[in-house]
């Protein structure tokens, strides 16, 4: 096992630590940041972060809110669609499926009669 993680706790509740140390380690030589940025390599952890703080954390992270899985990703999917550009397909495609799911089997052929 790996030195650095030898130091915690007993080995049946250190796995997930010596699993991360094992991949920072084989990765050691990506992880040289002040090497690449003087090489000229973007960097992409602030605009990662930014995106992760606009669609997670301004959302999650209110006060009282409870957050299942389901809720959860459910929610994170709708925040995305105006930044990705989709809202507007992803509306006509919901109100298409709605229209259809609520409304067309309550009446005779699914023909929806005009107000007068």
């Amino acid at each position: 096992m790996l030195a650095l993680s030898r130091r915690g706790p007993d080995p049946p509740k250190r796995t997930g630590a010596d699993t991360r140390a094992t991949y920072l380690i084989n990765k050691a030589a990506y992880l040289d940041y002040p090497k690449a940025l003087d090489a000229g390599r973007p960097i992409a952890t602030g605009v990662i972060e930014g995106a992760c703080r606009h669609l997670v954390k301004d959302r999650m992270n209110i006060t009282g809110a409870r957050w299942g899985l389901q809720g959860a990703e459910t929610i994170l999917k709708l925040r995305a669609l105006p930044s990705n550009g989709d809202f507007n397909e992803y509306m006509r495609h919901h109100l298409t499926q709605e229209r259809r799911r609520v409304h067309e089997p309550r009446y005779l052929n699914k023909s929806i009669p005009q107000a007068a």
